[in-house]
């Protein structure tokens, strides 16, 4: 089935903004990749910048409805909790790997809509981990530290196989696109919660040692 022009457009853009970023991309670069009038941006998003807009919404609306699917199963206790979140977002993040790729870009640049983003996808996805992390600690599941810091780590690990796929298939030989290794790195994103936050995890190395 041929795609409308909506649909080529945003595929184009979410190219375009990966391989040259936003403001190395024209209107024209989009309509050309599309393989359709540059006008129908226009129609269709305003300008350029409310097409950026429109995939960065299509993007945390999509990867918040997972996290909440994760959050529903706090009550069988915070670390499975956590650990389904994490599958959610890893799964939800490789199925759209060419956008979360270009959405984390972005987000590393300040800008007005950044702002805007952290004020509020960014700041619900915040309370989203929170959430986890106090049931944590109020039930003794998680080591008592910062939920901060544990937030940052988790993002930083939870966006590294995006920001960095040249490093990893040139230096470390890994397919990030592959299937195998979203399977692989879960399993690694888990070795960390237990190994860092879980302090029955803690308990029982000692116990062992």
């Amino acid at each position: 089935m041929k795609r409308n022009a909506r649909d080529a457009i945003i595929d184009a853009a979410v190219y375009l903004f990966n391989h040259k970023g936003f403001k190395g991309t024209s209107v024209r670069d989009i309509g050309d990749k599309a393989e359709t009038n540059s006008a129908n941006i226009a129609y269709y998003f305003g300008n350029k910048e409310g097409l950026l807009e429109y995939c960065f919404t299509k993007y945390y609306e999509g990867y918040l409805r997972e996290m909440e699917k994760g959050v529903a199963s706090l009550e069988d206790g915070a670390v499975s909790c956590l650990k389904k979140t994490l599958e959610k977002i890893m799964l939800y993040q490789f199925d759209n790997s060419q956008l979360t790729r270009m959405i984390v870009r972005e987000m590393s640049l300040d800008s007005q809509m950044v702002r805007e983003i952290m004020s509020t996808y960014a700041m619900k996805e915040k309370y989203f981990f929170q959430l986890i992390f106090e049931h944590g600690f109020a039930n003794g599941e998680f080591r008592r530290e910062s939920s901060g810091y544990y937030l940052l780590q988790l993002k930083g690990l939870l966006t590294m196989p995006f920001l960095n796929t040249h490093y990893m298939t040139e230096v470390l030989y890994l397919l990030p696109q592959e299937k195998y290794f979203a399977d692989k790195y879960l399993q690694e994103l888990y070795s960390w919660v237990d190994g860092r936050m879980n302090s029955q995890h803690q308990d029982k190395k000692m116990l062992t040692v």
